[in-house]
């Protein structure tokens, strides 16, 4: 099934969370990282620069946080497309989810939903806010690794 997944998308790029990104560093095996190895290979997985910040400040030290930025800064990036509506737009998702009753754990997650919105691409995730979130924001289109 995962096989047929990955065929299904592989013209797209894919934007992949930092829930991922962690995982994956840590050599956590979930089925989200066994789809981003497999996105790795193929040069389709991307990131925002909120996504980058988040993996940068989790650097245990100045060694650990020059080898990400080395590693992560060669990935391509899904950038916002406006300076200020983008953000406007994150802060929207964010009322409307909490006029719904719930409130994202990270205003993060807002913004790298409306990148992927802004960018039309599939968002690979391990946050269980995104499931939310894609409620409020039915056009978030959701990678589901299986």
């Amino acid at each position: 099934m995962y096989a047929q997944c990955v065929r299904r998308w592989a013209r797209v790029v894919i934007l992949v969370d930092s829930s991922v990104w962690i995982d994956l560093l840590r050599d956590v095996q979930t089925p989200q990282t066994l789809v981003l190895r497999d996105l790795l290979s193929r040069h389709k997985a991307a990131l925002a620069q909120v996504i980058y910040q988040e993996i940068l400040q989790g650097a245990a030290s100045p060694e650990r946080f020059d080898k990400l930025k080395r590693y992560f800064s060669t990935l391509p990036f899904l950038e916002a497309s406006h300076p200020i509506q983008t953000w406007e737009a994150a802060a929207e998702i964010y009322m409307r989810c909490r006029q719904q009753g719930f409130t994202p754990r990270s205003p993060h997650d807002c913004l790298v939903a409306r990148i992927a919105l802004e960018h039309d691409a599939l968002l690979l995730h391990d946050d269980k806010d995104f499931e939310v979130i894609a409620k409020v924001e039915p056009g978030l289109r959701l990678f589901v690794a299986v």
